[in-house]
C-alpha cells in the first residue's frame, strides 16, 4: 500500500515546526529537495491503518512565489502530490492567511486550515466562528495551540477522516470560491478549455497562475501540451492586460482580500480586549530602540559570547581537548595503530601529526562539536521564544542601510552557526539583490560559531584584543554593505513578517530542533573533517603542500605573519574552523606573538569561504560568481592584514 503524503505549508513563525514535531514524534529526518540546495523535514506517521509520510516546507505566503523557499514549497505542492495539505495561519492574523488558503482550495488541493497560536488570539479577544468557517471555506478547521499540544489529537483525528473518505465526497475539483470580475472570469473560462492534460491541480487553479505570468506553470503546460498551447494562453493574457486598467496580479489580489473580508465579518467578532501580560508587554517594548538594543547587546554578550565562546568554546572544549582526546582516545588508537602498521607513513594517515582521528576527528568533535552544539541550542532558544523575528524587525531599518532587509536576520544569525547552512538559507531573501549581498557578507565577514568561539578562546587571552578584532570585523561588515548596496543596481528591499507571541518554549521542541541540526552537522560536515585530513595527508606525503606552503611564506611576511602560520591559512580553506583550531594550537604553544595572534585572527576570519560553502556559492550563485568572490576575499583579507599590522607597529600595540 502506498504511503499517503501529508504536506505541511504556512508562513513563517506560525508554528508550522512545532505542528510537524507533535504530529511526527522524534522520527525526523531531513533532506534535500531534488535538484536544490533546500533543506526539507520529513518523517513517518500512522493515522490509524494508514502509513503517511508528513514534510515541513519552507515559509509560503503566496500560491504565486516570489520568493525561492515560496517556489520550492510550491513545487512540493504541485509535482509531489500530497494527498492533503495542511495549512497552518496564526489565529489573530486570520486576514493574512486566508488569502492563501483560499488559493488553496481553489488549485484543487485538500486543504485543512489549522487556525494555530489561539490562546493569543484569545488574549487579543478575537473570537473566532470554527463550524461556521468550515461552512464558509469547505474545508475541516481545526484550532491548535502547538506549543502546548492542544488540539492535537483532534487535528490527527481529522487527518484519518480524510485519508478514509473519497476526494469526490469531501470537494469539487474545480471549487470557486472568489468571483473575479467578468473579463477575468471569461479568460479563466478561455484558460480551463485550452487545457486538454489533467493536471494535479485544477484547471482553474492553474488558469489562475498562467494569467498572472507565473514562468513554472507556463512551462509545464509547455511540457505537457506543447507550445502552441502556451501561445493560445498567452494570448488569452494579452487581451485581457489591454482591457483592464491595472495589473491583472493587483486585481487577483484585491478580490481575494474582499472575498477575505467577507468571510473574516462573518465568523469574526472582537470582544474587549484581555489586560496585557508581561510577555506580551515585554514584546511590545523589544521592537523600541531603548529597550531593544540593550536587550540585543545582552543577547549577544551573555548567549553569545559568554555561552557559546566562554562556556562552549573554553570549558567543554578544554575538557574534550585535553581530558578526553588528550588523555585518553588519542594515545589509546596511537598504541594500537603502532602495534597494527608497522609503516609510518600509512600510520600517520590516522594517528600522525595531522591524522583522521588525532586532528580530524579530534578537532570536529572535541573543538568544533560542543561550539556548534551550543550555538544550535542558542538560535532554537530564539527561534521558539519569538525573539528572533523581533530582532528582524528591530533591525530592519538598520539593515536596509547595507540593502538588506529585516528577514536577512535569520540567514546572518544562522551564518554565527555555520556559513554553508547560512549561504543555503538565503533562499527565503526574496531578491536575488538580497542574495548577492547576503552571501558576499557570509563569504567575507561572518564567522562561523566554531571559528568564532576558538577565536574568542585565543584573543581573550591578550588584554583588548578580542574587542579590536571585533571592532576591524563589525567596521568592514558595515563599509561591505554600504558599499554593496550603492554599487549593486536592483529592487530596494521591503519586509514583513508574523510576529509569534513571546514564551517561554517547550524544552522538549529546542532539544528536538537542536538534535536535528546536530544531525545535519554530523551527516554533512563530520565527513568534511575526515576528508580534509586524508587531503592534508596525501599533500603531505607527495610533497604537495609543502610547495603551497613555500608560496604562503611572502603573503604572510608582507602582513607580518612568521611561516608557522601557514597551515592554519591552509587549513582554512578546508574549513574555516579547521584554521581556527589550528591557531588555537599554535597559541596555546607560545609559537605566536600577541600582535601575530590578532592580524591573523582578523585575516582569518575574512579569509576564503570553506570548501563546503564554496561549493555551495557554486550551486546558489553559480560558478563565475564563487570564483570572484574568492578572489576578491584572498585579496581583501591579505590587504586589512597589512593595513592593520602596519597601524599595530605604528601605534605600539602587540608590538611583541
Amino acid at each position: 500500500m502506498a504511503r499517503k503524503k501529508i504536506v505541511i505549508v504556512g508562513s513563517p513563525n506560525v508554528g508550522k515546526s512545532s505542528i510537524f514535531n507533535n504530529l511526527s514524534s522524534r522520527y525526523a529526518t531531513v533532506s534535500n529537495y531534488p535538484g536544490t540546495t533546500v533543506e526539507l523535514f520529513k518523517a513517518r506517521l500512522e493515522i490509524g491503518d494508514k502509513e503517511c509520510e508528513v514534510i515541513d516546507t519552507p515559509g509560503m505566503y503566496s500560491f504565486l512565489p516570489l520568493s525561492e523557499d515560496e517556489r520550492i514549497a510550491r513545487l512540493i505542492l504541485t509535482k509531489d502530490k500530497p494527498d492533503i495539505v495542511i495549512h497552518v495561519a496564526a489565529a489573530k492574523s486570520l486576514d493574512r492567511a486566508l488569502p492563501l488558503t483560499l488559493q488553496l482550495i481553489e488549485a484543487g488541493l485538500l486543504v485543512i486550515l489549522v487556525l494555530n497560536i489561539m490562546d493569543e488570539a484569545r488574549k487579543d479577544g478575537i473570537d473566532i466562528d470554527i463550524r461556521k468557517l468550515e461552512k464558509e471555506l469547505g474545508i475541516p478547521v481545526v484550532p491548535t495551540v502547538s506549543i502546548r499540544g492542544e488540539g492535537i489529537v483532534e487535528l490527527r483525528k481529522v487527518i484519518g477522516q480524510l485519508l478514509n473518505s473519497k476526494v469526490s465526497d469531501f470537494f469539487a475539483k474545480d471549487k470557486q470560491l472568489v468571483e473575479y470580475p467578468p473579463l477575468i472570469e471569461g479568460a479563466l473560462m478561455g484558460m480551463a478549455s485550452c487545457l486538454k492534460t489533467s493536471y494535479f491541480l485544477s484547471k482553474r487553479g492553474m488558469g489562475l497562475l498562467a494569467l498572472q505570468g507565473d514562468d513554472e506553470i507556463l512551462k509545464l503546460i509547455e511540457e505537457n501540451e506543447g507550445k502552441e498551447n502556451v501561445r493560445r494562453l498567452l494570448a488569452i493574457k494579452k487581451d485581457i492586460s489591454t482591457k483592464v486598467h491595472q495589473p491583472i496580479e493587483y486585481i487577483v489580489n484585491l478580490k481575494l482580500q474582499q472575498r477575505v473580508n467577507e468571510i473574516k465579518a462573518g465568523v469574526l467578532s472582537q470582544t474587549v480586549k484581555k489586560k496585557k501580560d508581561l510577555s506580551r508587554v515585554l514584546g511590545d517594548y523589544i521592537l523600541r530602540p531603548i529597550v531593544g538594543i540593550p536587550l540585543l547587546l545582552c543577547f549577544l554578550y551573555f548567549a553569545i559570547y559568554k555561552l557559546v565562546g566562554e562556556f562552549g568554546a573554553g570549558v567543554c572544549v578544554d575538557f574534550l581537548e585535553k581530558k578526553v582526546f588528550g588523555a585518553y582516545i588519542n594515545p589509546f588508537f596511537t598504541s594500537i595503530f603502532e602495534k597494527i602498521i608497522p609503516f609510518d607513513w600509512i600510520r600517520s594517515l590516522f594517528v600522525g601529526e595531522y591524522g583522521i582521528i588525532t586532528l580530524g576527528l579530534r578537532y570536529a568533535v572535541a573543538i568544533v562539536l560542543p561550539i556548534v552544539g551550543i550555538f544550535f541550542f542558542v538560535f532554537s532558544f530564539a527561534e521558539d521564544t519569538g525573539y528572533l523575528p523581533r530582532m528582524g524587525t528591530m533591525l530592519d531599518r538598520l539593515l536596509k542601510k547595507i540593502g538588506l532587509s529585516g528577514r536577512a536576520v535569520i540567514p546572518i544569525v544562522l551564518g554565527l552557526g555555520c556559513d554553508t547552512m547560512a549561504t543555503m538559507v538565503t533562499r527565503i531573501l526574496p531578491t536575488k539583490r538580497e542574495r548577492i549581498i547576503a552571501t558576499i557578507l557570509l563569504s567575507l565577514t561572518v564567522p562561523c560559531s566554531a571559528q568564532l568561539g576558538v577565536i574568542m578562546a585565543v584573543l581573550s587571552q591578550q588584554k583588548g584584543a578580542l574587542l579590536l578584532w571585533f571592532l576591524v570585523i563589525s567596521a568592514i561588515f558595515a563599509l561591505t554593505g554600504f558599499f554593496l548596496n550603492r554599487i549593486l543596481k536592483g529592487k530596494k528591499p521591503s519586509f514583513y513578517t508574523e510576529l509569534p507571541p513571546l514564551r517561554l518554549p517547550r524544552l522538549s521542541n529546542i532539544f528536538t530542533k537542536t538534535y536535528m541540526r546536530l544531525k545535519w552537522y554530523f551527516k554533512e560536515v563530520l565527513p568534511l573533517f575526515i576528508w580534509a585530513s586524508v587531503i592534508i595527508w596525501v599533500g603531505q606525503i607527495t610533497k604537495i603542500f609543502d610547495v603551497v606552503l613555500y608560496l604562503l611564506n611572502s603573503p604572510l611576511k608582507f602582513i607580518g605573519l612568521s611561516k608557522s602560520l601557514a597551515p592554519v591559512f591552509l587549513f582554512g580553506f578546508f574549513r574555516r574552523d579547521y584554521g581556527a583550531a589550528g591557531l588555537y594550537d599554535l597559541s596555546n604553544q607560545g609559537l605566536v606573538s600577541p600582535r601575530e595572534l590578532v592580524v591573523a585572527a582578523v585575516v582569518l576570519t575574512l579569509f576564503l569561504p570553506c570548501i563546503a560553502q564554496f561549493l555551495v556559492n557554486i550551486r546558489e550563485r553559480g560558478m563565475k560568481f564563487a570564483l570572484g568572490i574568492t578572489v576578491f576575499i584572498l585579496l581583501f583579507s591579505f590587504s586589512v592584514g597589512f593595513v592593520l599590522n602596519k597601524m599595530l607597529l605604528l601605534t605600539g600595540i602587540y608590538q611583541i
